[in-house]
């Protein structure tokens, strides 16, 4: 069983590594948000497209019942990345990095009430304690002005989409490998941000040399090392553990943001830190304790 652990936990710690460079790509990128979010998708699923192909012949045949499934996923990743990359201009970094990172509320609430997946009194104070410690991490801007504008709820709208993303693609993955799941749901994405810069008359050339490099490395970073290694441990982890443990995402941004943006955390974002980082424990504990009580047949 520990085995078996060690590889998901390995990939989701990558894929944190990854996703935690997504705010910096958005801030370096001169380019509106949901364009930013546009190539991301489009440059990755195109690169992946030789992969994808390779592997239906490899593998058989995804069932026709189960393709709605990343299909669907692709929809909310797209309002996702729509919501949280417009919602930089509209509010702080802290604000959107935080209202963003709420997701594992919705995925809690999420498994709970519809999946019916049991979760323990300390499953709760350890998710209220890493929120805590997030969100001190995230300074003390949005804790003496806690008002909620445009922006502020742009982030909160894309924290309910990106744990409808997690919640549905751990249901997914017990169908489709971690691979052509994302692939499909990176074609999903791309038409519906599509869709959305057409809508919102957004120009998609007349960029800088600087700009088109961020969006490819957003796209392979981001999206092709980070979506990867997180669809692969949501195939063998739990989405209510995995969402927590993703709170690490913003305290890493913060300790990469030192060399990278010249950002220095303060007292309180550090100690924000340490609390996060107990309340992640607590909940990966819990989980353990759970696995232990009701193991699988």
């Amino acid at each position: 069983m520990t085995q078996n652990r060690f590889l998901p936990h390995i990939a989701l710690a990558v894929g944190i590594i990854a996703l935690s460079m997504s705010a910096m790509f958005v801030r370096w990128a001169d380019a509106p948000g949901p364009m930013t979010g546009f190539y991301r998708l489009l440059i990755s699923t195109l690169l992946l497209t030789p992969f994808f192909f390779k592997q239906q012949k490899q593998l058989p045949p995804i069932g026709r019942k189960f393709l709605y499934i990343p299909l669907v996923a692709g929809l909310f990743t797209a309002f996702d990345f729509a919501f949280w990359n417009s919602s930089l201009k509209y509010t702080t970094a802290a604000n959107a990095t935080l209202l963003g990172n709420t997701a594992p509320l919705w995925v809690a609430l999420g498994a709970f009430l519809i999946f019916r997946e049991k979760l323990k009194g300390i499953f709760w104070a350890g998710l209220a304690l890493a929120l805590a410690g997030a969100a001190l991490v995230m300074g003390s801007d949005f804790l003496l002005h806690p008002t909620l504008g445009l922006g502020d709820l742009m982030a909160s709208t894309a924290a309910i989409f990106y744990a409808s993303y997690q919640l549905i693609t751990q249901r997914g993955r017990v169908h489709i490998d971690p691979f052509r799941f994302t692939w499909l749901v990176g074609v999903s994405a791309t038409i519906m941000m599509l869709v959305i810069n057409l809508t919102l008359g957004n120009s998609f050339t007349g960029y800088s040399t600087q700009t088109w490099i961020i969006f490819f490395a957003t796209a392979i970073v981001s999206q092709m090392i980070g979506y990867l290694a997180i669809t692969y441990a949501l195939g063998h982890l739990p989405a209510s553990i995995v969402a927590p443990t993703l709170i690490g995402q913003p305290i890493l941004t913060a300790v990469l943001a030192i060399p990278l943006l010249n950002e220095i955390p303060t007292p309180i974002q550090w100690i924000g830190g340490g609390i996060a980082l107990a309340g992640i424990y607590i909940v990966n504990q819990s989980h353990r304790q759970n696995q232990q009580e009701t193991p699988n047949a």
